[in-house]
C-alpha cells in the first residue's frame, strides 16, 4: 500500500495499508552519503530521441551479451550514450539533478557517477554489461520509494526503468512494464472492469512492490501482488534476457515472487492475472485512547477470525498534544462493510466513539486510499516487524507505550498494523519466496521526522514487540538490521538461486543475499 498514504493518513486521518510508498527492493545498494566526483572529460551528448513507453513481456532487440571492453582511461560514457535509445546523465549533464532523485528528499545528496534512463529492455542489458565490464556497482530504480534509498548510490550506476511503463490487457491478463506506477495501472485496468491486489501509494513502481510481496486491501481475498504474477521478463547479471514463469526457469520465477528484488536481476516486465474491479464497502471506526489495549486485542481476534472477504488495518498515531489516536479502516470486498464493522466492535467489546460506513467504486477507492492520483516527495524514516501471532498483554502495553513516548516527545509517529491471513497464507501455484505465509500481520513503524527522535521511536517499537516478531518486511527494509531477518525460511532457496543466476555477486549491497 502506501505510506498512504502515510501522508494522507496523517493529514486527513485515513488509516491505510502501507505497502507502497516504500516500494523497496527493486533496487540494490546502500547509498553512501558522500557525493561522488564528476568524471572529467566524459560528458555524454544527450539523446535526441524520447524514450519509448512500451514494454513487452519478452524483450526484443536483444543485443549481444558480451560486455564492452574496459579501457585504461576508464568508462567510455560517450560509447554507452550512443548505444542507448534512452538517456545517459552524468553530473555535468543538464537534467542530472532531477534524474537521480528518489521519492524521499533525504537521498538527494547521494550522487551516482551516472544515471541510465532505459527506454527498453535492450537498454537495460547494455547498462548491465557496461557496469560489469567497468566494475561499477549498478542499482536499479523503478518508483524510487525504497526506505533506505536503495535505488541510488554514490560512485556507481543508477539504472532507471521508469520509462518501461507500457500496458496491454487480454483475457484477464495484464502485461505491464516494470516502471509503471500503481495509479496508472489501476486507471488502465478500470477500463476493462479489472484490478490487481496492490498497495495504495499512487507513485510507487509496480516492480519494487511486486518483487517484495505487495500488501494491500485485497491481500486476504486475493493474496499478495506477487501471487498474481504469471510471468516476468528479467535481465540477469550476465546480460542475458529471460522470460520466467512456473514452467520456464521456475526456480528464478519463484525466487523473484516475494523477496527477489535487488538480488537476482532487473525485471523489465510482468504479466499479472487480474481480479474483478468490484465496488468495495468501507468502514472507519475510532476509539478513545482509554480503550487502546482493548482495540488491539479485538483487532487481533478480527485479523484471525474475520472472513477472507474482509480486511482492516489498525492505526495508532502519536498526536501533537501527547495523546494517541486509535483507528481502524476496514474494507469488505462484498461491497457492504456493515457486518464487518459490527464484528470488530464485538471483538473489542465496545462501540466505536466515531463510526462511518461507505461504498466506493474501484477508482473511487483507489483515489481515496492513495490520497489522489499522485503523491508529493516526502521525507520520512520507517521500519517494520512481522507478527508471528497475537501479541500478549505485555507486548501490547509495550507497543502502545512506544507510540505514547513519541507523542509525549512531540515526535510525529505511527504504528500501522496490516493483517495477513486468508489467501495470503497460501503459497500460490508456481511457488513464491514470500516468507511470512503463517504470520498474523505486519507492523510498520513510521515517522515523518528523520532525526534521532524518529530513530528512537522505531528502535523502541522493535524492542516492544521483539518476543512476537518473526522478522521484517523486505519492502520496508531499514538500515542496521540483518539481511536474514527479511527472508526467514526462504533464505536458503534464495541463496541457491543467487549462486545459479548471479554467481559473481554482481547485484550486491548490504540488503541483498551474498
Amino acid at each position: 500500500m502506501s505510506l498512504l498514504d502515510r501522508r494522507t493518513v496523517l493529514i486527513a486521518g485515513v488509516a491505510v495499508t502501507l505497502a507502497g510508498c516504500g516500494d523497496s527492493k527493486d533496487s540494490a545498494s546502500t547509498p553512501s552519503q558522500t557525493p561522488s566526483t564528476a568524471p572529467s572529460s566524459t560528458t555524454a551528448p544527450p539523446s535526441t530521441s524520447a524514450p519509448t513507453t512500451t514494454a513487452s513481456t519478452t524483450p526484443s532487440g536483444t543485443p549481444s551479451t558480451s560486455a564492452p571492453t574496459q579501457t585504461a582511461a576508464g568508462p567510455n560514457w560517450n560509447s554507452l550514450a550512443g548505444s542507448l535509445k534512452g538517456r545517459l546523465y552524468l553530473p555535468s549533464t543538464s537534467g542530472y539533478a532531477a534524474a537521480h532523485q528518489l521519492f524521499n528528499p533525504r537521498w538527494d545528496s547521494v550522487r551516482p557517477t551516472a544515471v541510465v534512463k532505459a527506454a527498453n529492455p535492450a537498454d537495460v542489458q547494455k547498462a548491465i554489461n557496461f557496469a560489469r565490464a567497468n566494475k561499477l556497482v549498478l542499482v536499479p530504480k523503478s518508483g524510487g520509494h525504497s526506505y533506505v534509498g536503495a535505488s541510488t548510490i554514490a560512485n556507481g550506476l543508477q539504472l532507471d526503468v521508469g520509462a518501461l511503463k507500457g500496458m496491454s490487457y487480454a483475457n484477464g491478463v495484464l502485461t505491464v512494464g516494470a516502471g509503471a506506477r500503481l495509479y496508472d495501472v489501476h486507471a488502465f485496468l478500470d477500463r476493462y472492469g479489472r484490478s490487481l491486489p496492490t498497495g495504495t501509494c499512487p507513485t510507487v513502481g509496480v516492480a519494487g512492490l511486486t518483487l517484495g510481496g505487495g500488501m494491500g486491501i485485497h491481500t486476504r481475498t486475493y493474496g499478495l501482488t506477487c501471487d498474481r504474477v504469471v510471468s516476468m521478463g528479467v535481465i540477469t547479471a550476465d546480460g542475458k534476457a529471460h522470460n520466467v514463469s512456473a514452467s520456464a526457469e521456475s526456480d528464478l520465477f519463484a525466487a523473484l515472487r516475494g523477496s527477489g528484488g535487488g538480488n537476482l536481476g532487473v525485471v523489465t516486465s510482468f504479466q499479472f492475472a487480474t481480479i474483478p474491479a468490484t465496488k468495495l464497502g468501507f468502514f472507519r471506526l475510532t476509539w478513545p485512547e482509554s480503550q487502546a489495549a482493548a482495540v488491539v486485542r479485538g483487532w487481533q481476534k478480527f485479523a484471525q477470525s474475520a472472513p477472507t472477504t474482509v480486511w482492516g488495518n489498525l492505526h495508532i498515531d502519536a498526536k501533537s498534544n501527547g495523546t494517541l489516536s486509535i483507528r481502524v479502516l476496514g474494507v469488505s470486498t462484498t461491497g457492504d462493510a456493515t457486518a464487518a464493522a459490527a464484528q470488530l466492535e464485538s471483538f473489542v467489546g465496545a462501540k466505536a466513539s466515531e463510526r462511518s460506513l461507505s461504498v466506493k467504486s474501484h477508482m473511487e477507492a483507489v483515489k481515496y486510499l492513495g490520497g489522489g492520483t499522485t503523491s508529493p516527495r516526502q521525507g520520512f524514516l520507517a521500519g517494520s516487524d512481522v507478527l508471528k501471532g497475537p501479541m500478549d498483554a505485555t507486548t501490547i502495553t509495550g507497543l502502545l507505550g512506544a507510540v505514547k513516548a513519541a507523542a509525549r516527545a512531540g515526535t510525529p509517529a505511527s504504528a500501522i498494523l496490516d493483517p495477513l491471513g486468508g489467501q495470503a497464507a497460501k503459497v500460490p501455484a508456481g511457488g513464491s519466496s514470500w516468507p511470512w505465509r503463517g504470520a498474523l500481520a505486519v507492523i510498520q513503524w513510521y515517522s515523518s521526522a528523520q532525526g534521532k527522535s524518529a530513530q528512537t521511536f522505531i528502535s523502541n517499537g522493535h524492542r516492544a514487540v521483539r518476543s512476537a516478531s518473526a522478522g521484517g518486511y523486505v519492502n520496508y527494509v531499514e538500515s542496521g538490521r540483518s539481511v536474514s531477518s527479511y527472508y526467514g525460511g526462504s533464505a536458503s532457496k534464495l541463496q541457491a538461486a543467487k549462486k545459479k543466476y548471479d554467481p559473481t555477486n554482481f547485484f550486491h549491497t548490504p540488503y541483498t543475499l551474498s
